[in-house]
């Protein structure tokens, strides 16, 4: 029997949408029309009308201890979505995930960061929201400033800090965690081709080294070969192929010939 570090079991995210019909009206429309003419207001909050959006619908699979999966599909598939339910930050609708092991997740630029904090604060405050014991973040904290390459800008304010730099920052707290399982979502879209090459090097230690299983989501399909064996194929909040990176990649890139071809007929 495999030992399975994640396991997703019938897992649904369902969002709530509510269509406004009459175009955009202003709080001072509301109140004035609640004045004048309170019965057509009432009248035309009925109208506004209710839609249910399936994120994601029925999603199963299972990923063992160590293994490195690419996550690809157009804008809107449901692949920051899945992360964000992996990570427990939002609760599926329905179904459930069951994880073994430490997790750490980098899944928007500026996560678990203050604003008004420095760049030494934050990565005491990212290191803890990880879950990385104080002890571990002072020992690990010389490797993770020079790995971010901010060391110039360690006592400055991180609202004052680009994308990019935000980017080195947090990847480098991420990185360095003692983690059993990574979750990344498009970081490496963000930044400077050195430091993106740095942090692909990186990615390559942790998989020779087996020491992390990772989740990566990307849209950069020869970054998704070159360092995925398995990747899985999402679309409209489904699994649409799951399996060896170059077949689900050949998948993705016919779909996508197919939809372009539909588009200009």
């Amino acid at each position: 029997m495999k030992d399975f570090i994640i396991e997703a079991e019938n897992l649904s995210k369902k969002y709530r949408i509510v269509h406004l019909e009459g175009g955009f009206i202003t709080l001072r429309d509301k109140i004035g029309g609640a004045i004048s003419h309170p019965i057509a207001l009432l009248k035309s909050l009925k109208h506004n009308t209710r839609e249910d959006f399936w994120a994601l619908r029925d999603i199963n699979f299972s990923i063992e201890a160590g293994e490195i999966v690419g996550i690809i599909g157009g804008n809107g598939a449901g692949k920051s979505t899945l992360l964000k339910l992996l990570s427990r930050i939002t609760p599926p609708s329905s179904g459930q995930v069951k994880i073994t092991g430490r997790v750490a997740s980098l899944l928007e630029v500026g996560t678990g960061f203050h604003p008004e904090l420095t760049g030494r604060e934050n990565v005491f405050l990212n290191g803890a929201i990880l879950g990385m014991p104080k002890a571990e973040i002072v020992k690990k904290f010389d490797a993770i400033v020079e790995f971010a390459g901010v060391a110039k800008f360690l006592d400055t304010p991180v609202k004052r800090y680009s994308s990019g730099m935000y980017v080195r920052l947090a990847f480098s707290v991420a990185a360095h965690m003692d983690s059993d399982i990574l979750f990344l979502d498009e970081v490496l879209a963000v930044g400077d081709a050195e430091f993106q090459q740095k942090c692909l090097d990186k990615m390559e230690e942790m998989i020779k080294n087996k020491n992390k299983t990772i989740l990566f989501v990307s849209h950069n399909l020869p970054t998704i070969k070159s360092l995925c064996p398995r990747s899985i194929l999402m679309e409209a909040g489904r699994i649409i192929a799951d399996g060896q990176t170059e077949e689900v990649l050949e998948k993705y890139l016919e779909r996508e010939k197919i939809k372009t071809i539909e588009e200009l007929v």
